[in-house]
Formats: C-alpha cells, sequence, structure tokens
C-alpha cells in the first residue's frame, strides 16, 4: 500500500495512489485533480491525466512511477532532479517527462506551481511507490 508521504511524491509529477477525483495529500500540501482517465489500448495500460498544485518551496518526496510521466509546468517552477542526473528547474510552458521505474523528487519555486501530468501506467497497479 501507498504511504502518505510516498503518495506525497507523485506530484511531478504528479499523481493519484489509486485513482480518485479529487486528491489533498498532507505532506507539503500538494494537491491533485484527477481529470480524466481511459484505457491505452494493448497491454493492460492506463493513461491518467491530472492537475498538480504545489505551494512554495514544498518538497516532493524520491518515488517512482510503474509507468511514464508526462508533465509540463503551467505556472510557477519546480525543481526536478532523477536519479544519475543533475537536477534541472522547469519553468511555465517547458515539460518533461520520467521513465518508468526511475527514482525521482522534486521541489516547488519561491511561488505556488501548477502542472498538468500525465501518467501511461499499469493498470491496478499504485501510480507511485516510494524509492
Amino acid at each position: 500500500m501507498l504511504s502518505r508521504r510516498g503518495f506525497a511524491g507523485c506530484a511531478l509529477c504528479a499523481a493519484v495512489g489509486l485513482v480518485a477525483t479529487n486528491v489533498q495529500a498532507q505532506t507539503g500540501g500538494v494537491t491533485r485533480t484527477m481529470l480524466g482517465t481511459s484505457d491505452y489500448p494493448g497491454n493492460g495500460k492506463v493513461s491518467i491525466l491530472m492537475t498538480v498544485e504545489i505551494p512554495p518551496n514544498a518538497v516532493i518526496a524520491r518515488h517512482t512511477h510503474p509507468g511514464v510521466e508526462s508533465s509540463v509546468v503551467m505556472e510557477g517552477e519546480v525543481m526536478l532532479e532523477l536519479d544519475g542526473q543533475p537536477a534541472r528547474t522547469y519553468k511555465a510552458g517547458e515539460g518533461f517527462q520520467v521513465p518508468p521505474g526511475v527514482p525521482h523528487s522534486g521541489r516547488g519555486g519561491p511561488a505556488a506551481s501548477k502542472l498538468a501530468a500525465t501518467y501511461i501506467v499499469e493498470k491496478d497497479k499504485p501510480l507511485a511507490s516510494p524509492a
């Protein structure tokens, strides 16, 4: 089962644990809102679309996803740290992808941030796991 701390890490990403309509994470005050889900053609996967609101300087714990995360920063900025790569800051209008199973973490910028995130993950698996 996904812990609250691990679940909060889904922000950059990201994310809903086990698909809900409106998700409020306690850790860091990150808020995720489910916009929609649909079965992905073939291979037992699902596509999940959500918005992620990150308070100023909120820390997103290190975690992984069982599929690809694609996000675009709509407001503010976020710092993303993928294992084996230097940290990078993404500003409004910039996007990033996180490959399946790659541990990553992040931090909100000096002002509130908002992302649009899409995940293509294995059906019936938690969206994120602590790493």
